[in-house]
């Protein structure tokens, strides 16, 4: 491989200088897009978890929606989230992506950076317009006014306190500073962002140069064929009417009825009523995923978290019939695992919306979902105990060379091994994340 600028690479022939003894294993070029996904409140493992064996199993019933994408899921099943110590959900939300303890002082909330924050600083930190994307819907719930999980997804800039960073909520807001008042198709910018995305050549600056000076005069002339292919092909992909485009705005719909800000606003017993923004969560959740999916197509970022509610999740589901909040399910009416089974498996059903929509992303040959590693996950696995063992962890995607179709099974192994090893599927070659006590090293069996 040649690397360019980011996260860009072209494959090269095989060369002289490449030595006959060498293996001539090709290795998986690194994934190029990252989407981490929150859902609160764990789930019900034995509804959860699947039957079978690992290459030929059957979904859960809270899974089960996501049947039609089952060959692009990697399901992890028995990592521990040691490392979130602290109080029951918000250590888990802080150590989910980082894999640190939660901090007891001012100083900070973590002891580390999320995995999401390192790797935008490796592929779209000063490459992208923004370096990382950090969306939630019905956040901020409760007393704790979103301070229960300090900005919840745990995103953490890659600099000691580690402060975090607040989620946007807004979905008006969000849709006019990503895309503005363009037209679906219509943008001049997304034109710009797709022939940026075509000129991969460009991205080579020196490298190409520092690498010629060390070839014989076979490998430059096969070199310079190879090259000169590539830009055939970029040139005819650049003749490509531009409706065919990946890049484009989202459709924007009526979110009048939403309140963004109402959790903020809930009363000393963490209870608000706002039955309007409640039974507007399914739309403008289906907004957001469309908007974050966009913005990876267009490469405003390579980037992006999303986050249903925060932990404590205090927002009722009028199109499920469910009359009392998420968390009087978990734990404050007693633990109700039919009702909660029925709130996971509709999250199931989100989670099969995003990867379809990726999926049906051309990138050039090649779909947005085939680039990019989304991680599933929550702060807890059971509702009633709290308990961060067994959690229930999903991947998706092709990144990286990820092997998906597949339900892998570990020993109670940490999950800080899990956040390494998608560091690793991004061509960060450490071996360790988080507190070292809490990482053994990268999982086995995932590529």
């Amino acid at each position: 491989m040649l690397r360019g600028a980011g996260a860009i690479a072209i494959a090269l022939p095989w060369l002289e200088i490449m030595g006959t003894d060498r293996p001539a294993r090709a290795q998986p070029a690194p994934a190029r897009r990252f989407l981490a996904v929150y859902t609160p409140g764990g789930t019900v493992i034995d509804r959860w978890r699947p039957t079978g064996t690992e290459t030929s199993f059957t979904l859960g019933p809270i899974l089960a929606p996501l049947a039609p994408v089952q060959d692009r899921l990697l399901v992890v099943d028995g990592l521990d989230m040691k490392s979130a110590v602290g109080e029951q959900h918000q250590s888990g939300i802080i150590a989910w992506l980082t894999g640190t303890a939660q901090m007891v002082t001012s100083t900070g909330y973590a002891k580390g950076p999320s995995i999401d924050q390192v790797i935008a600083s490796r592929i779209s930190a000063g490459q992208r317009a923004k370096a990382s994307v950090q969306l939630a819907v019905r956040w901020a719930t409760g007393k704790s006014h979103g301070l229960m999980s300090p900005m919840n997804i745990a995103n953490f800039e890659d600099t000691a306190p580690y402060s975090p960073i607040p989620p946007r909520i807004d979905p008006v807001e969000i849709f006019t500073e990503l895309f503005g008042t363009l037209d679906p198709g219509a943008s001049n910018d997304a034109a710009l962002r797709l022939a940026r995305k075509r000129s991969i050549l460009d991205y080579l600056d020196r490298r190409y140069d520092a690498l010629s000076a060390r070839l014989g005069a076979a490998d430059k002339q096969k070199i310079d064929q190879h090259l000169t292919k590539i830009r055939e092909i970029e040139q005819s992909l650049g003749s490509t009417p531009a409706t065919t485009s990946a890049c484009r705005a989202p459709m924007m719909v009526d979110t009048s009825d939403y309140d963004p800000s109402a959790g903020l606003n809930s009363d000393d017993a963490g209870v608000i009523v706002d039955s309007a923004t409640d039974a507007a969560i399914p739309k403008v959740g289906k907004l957001m995923t469309d908007m974050l999916v966009m913005a990876l197509a267009c490469d405003i970022t390579a980037v992006g978290t999303l986050q249903w509610s925060d932990t404590e999740a205090k927002y009722t589901l009028p199109w499920l019939n469910l009359t009392e909040h998420h968390h009087f399910y978990q734990e404050m009416g007693g633990f109700r695992p039919a009702e909660c089974e029925l709130i996971y498996t509709w999250y199931s059903e989100q989670h099969l919306y995003l990867l379809q929509e990726m999926e049906k992303v051309d990138m050039g040959g090649h779909s947005l979902l085939d680039e990019s590693v989304v991680f599933f996950g929550s702060e807890i696995s059971d509702p009633a105990s709290h308990m961060k063992t067994n959690m229930p962890f999903l991947l998706a995607g092709g990144g990286g060379g990820l092997r998906t179709g597949r339900w892998v099974r570990y020993p109670s192994l940490p999950h800080n091994n899990l956040l390494v090893s998608i560091l690793n599927l991004f061509g960060d070659p450490r071996t360790t994340f988080g507190l070292r006590q809490y990482c053994t090293g990268p999982l086995t069996n995932l590529t």
